[in-house]
């Protein structure tokens, strides 16, 4: 029997997979009913997952086994429901406040996060030190770090108009953010190409059997 689910399973993945690829065609009836049944699905599985590994153990137990000193965990369950009224159109209005809190307090901490980790890291890192490589391909790069990361906040300085030696500093810095741009292109592309590799993988290996999975 488990054979049995174990190999609908496999045939099932091979043909949602081919329907997936039929959009490499064009889109048609049959992409539309896999990207819908994974819609679906991973909108149950992250439901179920929601329920059992967050609202359980980190809302419900907490308020069973000790409410008196777990009491505050009440604030965001009386956010979360308010947030669900926005399925009844008549009180819908009452799901902004929670939503609005929501998206300031995660703007806020990101904020902060990116400001040390991708802004203070890097000034720190561009102005410690910068030529303490040895080898001098290290030099040349710290050398493009300290350029790029000086023209690239040039770039961004609208406080004068761009023209002369801050015009060329600026130029340079949309090289270099260019430059970055597409290299960050290049990863998501590689990203998803990997992807394609593990389907593939499955259906040579998994499904058919021609290589070793």
């Amino acid at each position: 029997m488990i054979t049995f689910f174990t190999h609908l399973g496999v045939w099932l993945g091979a043909l949602v997979t081919f329907a997936i690829f039929s959009f490499l065609y064009k889109d048609n009836p049959v992409y539309k009913i896999a990207e819908q049944l994974f819609v679906g699905l991973s909108a149950g599985y992250w439901f179920v997952y929601t329920i059992y590994f967050i609202l359980l153990p980190n809302m419900y137990d907490p308020l069973v086994s000790n409410f008196t000193r777990n009491w505050y965990l009440l604030f965001p369950a009386i956010l979360g429901i308010m947030m669900l009224l926005r399925l009844i159109p008549s009180i819908e209005w009452v799901s902004r406040f929670p939503i609005a809190l929501v998206i300031g307090t995660t703007s806020g901490v990101f904020f902060v996060r990116y400001l040390k980790s991708d802004v203070l890291n890097q000034l720190t890192a561009t102005m410690i030190n910068p030529f303490n490589g040895g080898s001098w391909v290290v030099v040349i790069g710290q050398i493009l770090l300290v350029v790029g990361t000086i023209t690239g906040l040039i770039y961004f300085y609208f406080s004068k108009k761009h023209e002369g030696a801050l015009g060329t500093a600026a130029r340079i810095g949309i090289y270099f953010l260019m430059v970055s741009f597409g290299a960050a292109f290049g990863y998501t592309a590689m990203a998803r190409i990997s992807l394609l590799i593990g389907r593939l993988q499955f259906l040579l290996g998994d499904w058919l059997g021609i290589i070793s999975p």
